[in-house]
């Protein structure tokens, strides 16, 4: 099992790691969420279940942040731990929708600077992400003037939402997939139903799996996976 930074590669300005398969199959790069690694959606493509054996990169985030004493993780831009634990506590889910997290222009600049390294055409990628990598995801499908093959928003949320509700209908062939727990305590589901119906008004396609959970990908999330990239084999 790959768990230290000896396993990642170089590409661009960040640290990924890259499983290679069919060199005529798409490449999904996946962005972790904040406190993780590249290694904690690693094992995702182990136990999807797809006609093709997709190339995989998963980019390690360049922010370290702490977690506990001795502990620290990875993030693409910095969350208010305190303000978060006050929002939990409350039951008051925050909602970014109104502006671009502090931070996300730096992480969308190294993002598509490794996203270039990966040295495949955009319309063989599918980008993905979970929690606020999926806001990342979302941000640099939408922003980028070519269309990406695929886009999986696991877990995520609206932000910059003026910007996106303008950018979506550009974009209207790309078909989605979306998943969210109902009991989400951290990106609050209402959020996540208000991103789909943004993509959906503009004209996109895709699924929407709401799970009986919280802030995670359980089993009908991965099988959900599977049949949509096979769809897009």
């Amino acid at each position: 099992m790959l768990d230290n930074e000896n396993d990642l590669e170089s590409l661009g300005p960040l640290k990924v790691l890259r499983v290679k398969g069919d060199p005529d199959a798409p490449t999904v790069v996946l962005f972790h969420g904040y406190g993780a690694s590249a290694f904690d959606l690693y094992p995702i493509h182990e136990v999807l279940v797809t006609d093709q054996k997709f190339n995989w990169v998963f980019p390690h985030g360049h922010l370290s942040v702490p977690l506990m004493p001795g502990y620290s993780g990875r993030a693409w831009f910095p969350i208010d731990m305190a303000a978060l634990e006050e929002a939990i506590r409350k039951n008051d889910f925050r909602n970014f929708a109104d502006k671009d997290p502090e931070g996300m222009d730096v992480a969308r600049q190294a993002a598509y600077l490794m996203l270039d390294a990966i040295g495949v055409p955009w319309n063989q990628l599918i980008l993905g992400g979970f929690s606020q990598g999926a806001m990342l995801a979302t941000d640099l499908t939408l922003r980028k003037e070519e269309l990406s093959k695929g886009l999986m928003i696991l877990s995520g949320a609206l932000v910059n939402e003026s910007l996106w509700k303008e950018l979506a209908p550009k974009k209207s062939v790309l078909r989605f997939f979306q998943s969210h727990g109902e009991f989400d305590p951290i990106l609050g589901y209402a959020n996540a139903k208000k991103l789909e119906k943004l993509l959906r008004n503009s004209g996109l396609l895709g699924e929407f799996i709401a799970f009986n959970g919280g802030h995670e990908i359980p089993a009908p999330v991965i099988q959900g996976v599977s049949r949509y990239l096979n769809s897009l084999s």
